[in-house]
């Protein structure tokens, strides 16, 4: 059976002036050199030099080696020290697209790397054994049996064995069969309870053969009651006197107040003037005008005539199925709706295996999101607006790691961190075998 070792770790260290200042131990991670912040190694900006170049990187769990044609160095693959113009010229390293060469380095391999103002080296170490956890001495471990109150469980037993004991033994006995009662065995207050009392049965008149003399109904004199102004009036005896009655009654109520408010008589007299039922509605209505409108109904009393007044509208009667005419609606004046916009950009992506494009397709279709947090922020400040540079790691299981602002012109904390809680739950299309850096800027308007 083959034992299993552990992988590696790559020491890589820089030289300066004869002394190591600077030492890290990797396993999954690339280096990276420059004057950027974000590099490995950070050093002095030099003219053959780019900010941040990526010189020893990690690929499906084994390190390559990354030059450029300017740089110098040697290093030793195992047989041999092989200088860096040698690896370029006999074709050792694989020459790439952006005019860099690859070297896979295997675990014996070991170089170093000539800058201008130091000297990287590199070499792979064993990694260090991993500490053994401590563990307590029996003696001191617990268990369930230490942790238990014996008294409190002495006394829960006890009651629990004195419950089922109880239990079993009224199961165990038969039930009684309780004996019917009769009911003159039942005492009195019982028997009161069960049969209530009867009430005592009338006595009825008996019949002697003689029928007496029935006698009369004396009547009752009927009490007048007093009149009062809610009363209905008794009625008069003649047609004139209901008439007026009820003029009296009606003259204040409904459609006919509104339509008896002109004139002397008003159509209250037009109304009853030739009696009451006798009249038709034409005759009764006929001349009951108020304002700048009227109402007047056609002879018969079956629909209405014609309707005059100021609106400018068609007349229709009341069997007409259909009416002309209508006056101008003031809708208002008709406004904008300002819609806040996410402006589209493209990404910032430092490695080959992820495009920019497919980047940027994904971060456009998530992009409501984002919008959410402007628009939330937007409610406090209408005029918010400004660009947001937002920097992560896409890790090779499709997650964004050390999301930070890099850069934001928009002047609000409140959108910078929603930004980095909505991106750190995103689960991106894409599976790097290293953690690629990505810069994206969001630019935010509030709408035209």
């Amino acid at each position: 059976m083959a034992l299993q070792t552990s992988p590696k770790l790559l020491r890589v260290g820089v030289i300066q002036d004869g002394r190591i200042v600077e030492e890290h131990h990797v396993l999954h991670d690339s280096i990276t050199i420059g004057d950027d912040a974000r590099s490995t190694i950070v050093m002095p900006a030099a003219m053959e030099r780019p900010g941040r170049f990526k010189v020893l990187e990690n690929r499906a769990n084994q390190f390559h080696l990354i030059i450029d044609e300017h740089m110098q160095g040697r290093v030793n693959l195992g047989s041999s020290d092989v200088d860096f113009d040698a690896l370029r010229s006999q074709g050792l390293a694989t020459r790439r697209e952006d005019a860099t060469f690859d070297l896979p380095l295997q675990e014996s391999a070991r170089g170093k790397v000539e800058l201008t103002d130091a000297t990287l080296f590199f070499h792979f170490v064993p990694a260090p054994p991993a500490d053994a956890k401590p563990a307590l001495p029996p003696e001191l471990k617990g268990s369930a049996w230490r942790t238990v109150d014996r008294l409190f469980f002495g006394i829960l037993a006890t009651m629990l064995v004195l419950y089922v004991g109880s239990v079993a033994l009224i199961a165990s006995r038969p039930t009684p069969v309780e004996a019917e009662v009769a009911l003159d065995q039942l005492e009195d207050r019982f028997v009161r309870a069960i049969i209530p009392p009867q009430p005592p049965a009338k006595e009825e008149p008996k019949d002697t053969g003689s029928t007496p003399e029935a006698k009369p109904e004396e009547k009752k004199p009927t009490e007048k009651k007093p009149t009062t102004a809610s009363t209905t009036p008794a009625p008069a005896a003649s047609a004139e006197e209901r008439r007026k009655q009820l003029e009296t009654r009606v003259a204040g109520t409904g459609i006919l107040k509104v339509l008896g408010a002109s004139g002397s008589g008003g159509v209250i007299a037009d109304l009853l003037s030739n009696g009451v039922g006798s009249t038709n509605v034409a005759e009764a209505l006929q001349g009951a005008q108020a304002g700048g409108g009227a109402l007047a109904v056609g002879a018969g009393g079956n629909g209405l005539g014609t309707i005059q007044g100021d609106t400018g509208g068609r007349a229709a009667g009341i069997d007409v199925k259909g009416t002309t005419g209508v006056g101008a609606v003031d809708t208002g004046r008709k406004q904008t709706v300002k819609v806040p916009q996410v402006a589209d950009a493209v990404p910032e992506v430092d490695s080959s295996e992820v495009k920019p494009k497919d980047l940027a397709r994904f971060i456009q279709r998530m992009k409501s999101s984002i919008q959410r947090c402007y628009e939330k922020e937007l409610k406090r400040d209408p005029t918010l607006k400004g660009r947001v540079m937002v920097r992560f790691n896409l890790k090779p299981d499709g997650r964004a790691g050390n999301i930070e602002v890099d850069e934001s012109t928009l002047g609000s904390e409140g959108v910078s961190s929603c930004i980095i809680t909505t991106i750190r739950g995103w689960k991106f299309p894409f599976q790097p075998s290293d953690d690629v850096p990505v810069s994206y800027p969001f630019i935010f308007s509030p709408g035209d």
